[in-house]
């Protein structure tokens, strides 16, 4: 689908259907450095997707354009409120349940769109190797809007990422409300990857987080109240 974002700024939006038995949508947002169609998004989407959870992903203006530096804030937190707004209006289970997430940068601004609007219809998020700090530059952290999110949230760490590690996570996430659940990848990098380990050992890897994923989501949608996708 098509996303009007600003004047003369649009993008592109696609949807991987679970089906008429989905009672919960997923918005995922990809990384700085690649876009909906990376492997690793599709493929996420694509195994959420036969779990029961609609997805939707989209470009980032600066993608969709195909230039390299992302987007400012402001941009690229419109851009979202606008594909959470789109799928809300074409998405029977995003009226249901919506979460929002995605991947290093990606989730790291659907946890901005979510702490600067403590009304919006978000059921939790999903973030997918959070971005603590720059690799290297533990003092600049990314996490004083965090408090304000104020919706259950998944955060999926390797204990190997640069971009925050599990212990530099967990005493953040003891401090907010409702209390997070951290899903630990050991010997997982950024993208969750392991060194010295065979495609197939990575596909069981992946396969797990994004068991993990649906099953939390299921989880927090019948919390709430709302039906939870099928399994």
């Amino acid at each position: 689908m098509r996303v009007e974002v600003a004047a003369k700024t649009a993008t592109s939006a696609l949807v991987y259907t679970a089906g008429p038995a989905s009672g919960a949508t997923v918005v995922l947002a990809h990384g700085a450095g690649a876009g909906q169609r990376s492997p690793f998004i599709v493929s996420f989407a694509q195994a959420l997707a036969a779990l029961g959870i609609d997805v939707v992903t989209f470009n980032f203006p600066y993608t969709e354009q195909r230039r390299r530096v992302p987007d400012r804030a402001p941009l690229l937190e419109a851009c979202y409120r606008a594909v959470i707004e789109g799928a809300r209006e074409r998405v029977e289970s995003a009226r249901q349940a919506l979460f929002i997430g995605g991947k290093s940068m990606g989730g790291r601004i659907a946890t901005q769109v979510a702490a600067a609007d403590a009304g919006a219809p978000i059921a939790g998020l999903v973030l997918l190797g959070y971005p603590l700090h720059p690799p290297g530059q533990p003092e600049r952290r990314r996490d004083a809007h965090l408090p304000a999110v104020r919706r259950p949230m998944l955060f999926v760490q390797g204990s190997r990422d640069p971009f925050g590690t599990p212990e530099e996570l967990e005493p953040l996430l003891a401090s907010l409300h409702p209390r997070p659940t951290l899903h630990v990848v050991d010997g997982g990098d950024h993208s969750f990857k392991r060194s010295r380990c065979d495609a197939q050992a990575q596909a069981a890897i992946y396969e797990d987080v994004q068991r993990t994923m649906a099953e939390w989501m299921a989880a927090t949608s019948a919390g709430s109240g709302t039906r939870p996708p099928r399994g």
